[in-house]
């Protein structure tokens, strides 16, 4: 039982060693706090597990960007011979996926090993054990060997985050793999399937597909659910003429796996009712992510979560018990994106021990999808500002574009597009981003912290491009989708 004169044996305990749980025991520890983090990772239905760091670190964002790179490299190598540069065998080229993989793998664990040390030299005690509440105060922490360690803290955050969903079909967690597994895959994956396009279902099929791996995506309803839906079809259409093959209005039925060890899929197509079935190498699940808030015994804190999803409603990050707080994908409609947690725990630290009063605002926050094209976009979409302010409320810029870099390879350039979402009376307050073409996180990026300040069309129509870039199309942007002209470019200086 926690003590109930305030003698705890730490004043934060983290249950979760990812991005947001370890940025906000980092600012508890320069504000003068004790701190735990407990971290522990069951291992995927395919036997994969990682080490420090989280989802992020170890099969998300980061193997992520560096699969997609590899996919950018070879893409380039290709174009390099319009350029000048002699490549020998050029038809030869291919990807070596063990190489790629033990590249990858290396620096996730250098990165462990770093957040190791990082947390030793700030003297945060770290327990590789699996958490669980005990009461509100008390942690009992499940150790390796089966053995258990009970801790207890004044305050305690939440930032388990979340795992892969698998759909209830025969053969689903027998054969299939997911984003835990395909970073590390001791084979290459062959010809896949893709079941889901969010954005990594979108993510994973691009990288592969341009890898040289063939892909097919099962899409349920819409792609880049969540996202601008003109936007999302750019992108996979943009896919589409890279060879990847989308499969529309498809739900999975079941997988099995053949004598060859190839893996026979089937699905049904909910608008025909047509049964469909192919065989590949890999079958891949990217169907959404559970919140690994059951196995935390939440009852016996007292904090309440959302029965369907298990997500936490803590509008500031404090949940219904006052010393309990979470931060990351575990809070209910709160974006899942990793610097959105890392800052939200950081200020959650600096109210909790320096009286600090700053919120976390979760408007705007930008991200990118590293599809092959990527789609970089900040604020609100055409359909949500269109449903909250009213079609007649908006003016809604656009362009399509063609990168320099393009013209000498002679690269197919229609898919490269922006648009931006403003208000129709001046100043026209700019509401929304959306850009699809190279490096799209990068110029997004710069926009984001403009979107923060209030940015309006006239501001972007004085603001001098840098030529010849892609972001400088943002500054030239001048036809309205009212207006009814032609978007495409005149020239490369218009």
């Amino acid at each position: 039982m926690a003590p109930i004169d305030g003698n705890f044996d730490y004043d934060l305990a983290v249950i979760g060693g990812g991005s947001g749980g370890l940025a906000c025991a980092k600012e508890a520890v320069n504000q003068g706090a004790k701190v735990a983090v407990l971290d522990y990772v069951t291992p995927s239905p395919q036997g994969t597990k990682w080490g420090l760091g989280g989802t992020c670190v170890n099969v998300g964002c980061i193997p992520k960007k560096l699969m997609h790179q590899a996919a950018l490299l070879g893409e380039s190598i290709h174009e390099a011979v319009s350029y000048g540069w002699q490549v020998p065998q050029l038809n030869a080229v291919k990807i070596d996926w063990a190489t790629l993989t033990e590249s990858v793998q290396n620096h996730i664990k250098s990165v462990n090993w770093t957040t190791r040390v990082d947390l030793r030299d700030k003297k945060i005690e770290y327990i590789n054990g699996l958490g669980e509440f005990k009461d509100p105060h008390t942690i009992v922490a499940t150790m390796k060997n089966g053995s258990k360690k009970e801790l207890t803290a004044k305050n305690i955050v939440i930032a388990v985050g979340g795992r892969p969903h698998y759909p209830d079909i025969p053969g689903a967690t027998e054969y299939c793999i997911s984003s835990d597994d395909i970073f590390s895959l001791s084979h290459p994956p062959g010809k896949t399937l893709v079941v889901g396009a969010g954005y990594i279902g979108l993510e994973c099929a691009g990288f592969l597909n341009s890898l040289g791996y063939p892909a097919t995506i099962l899409v349920r309803s819409v792609p880049l659910r969540g996202f601008d839906q003109q936007m999302a079809r750019m992108v996979t259409n943009e896919m589409e003429e890279r060879g990847v093959k989308f499969q529309h209005h498809c739900i999975p039925q079941s997988v099995e796996k053949l004598e060859s060890g190839q893996l026979k899929a089937r699905w049904l197509n909910t608008q025909t009712n047509e049964q469909f079935e192919d065989v590949f190498d890999t079958v891949l699940i990217a169907t959404g992510r559970y919140q690994l808030t059951k196995a935390l015994n939440l009852p016996a804190a007292g904090v309440t979560s959302v029965a369907e999803n298990g997500k936490i409603v803590a509008p500031t990050e404090q949940t219904n018990v006052p010393h309990i707080y979470a931060v990351g994908d575990v809070l209910e409609n709160r974006p899942e994106l990793t610097p959105v947690a890392i800052h939200a725990g950081r200020l959650l630290a600096r109210r909790i021990f320096a009286g600090a009063t700053q919120q976390m605002d979760y408007d705007n926050v930008a991200t990118t999808v590293f599809t092959p094209l990527e789609y970089g976009c900040v604020g609100l979409s055409e359909e949500t500002a269109t449903e909250r302010y009213g079609a007649d409320a908006l003016e809604i810029y656009h362009a399509y574009y063609k990168p320099t870099e393009f013209f000498i390879p002679q690269r197919n350039i229609k898919n490269c597009y922006l648009k931006a979402v403003a208000l129709r009376d001046p100043p026209q307050r700019i509401l929304g981003l959306h850009f699809v073409g190279p490096v799209a996180g990068e110029v997004i990026q710069g926009f984001a912290a403009a979107i923060k300040c209030g940015i309006t069309m006239e501001h972007l129509a004085n603001t001098v491009g840098i030529h010849p870039t892609v972001a400088e199309e943002f500054t030239r942007l001048n036809i309205t989708k009212r207006s009814g002209k032609d978007p495409n470019p005149a020239s490369c200086c218009s």
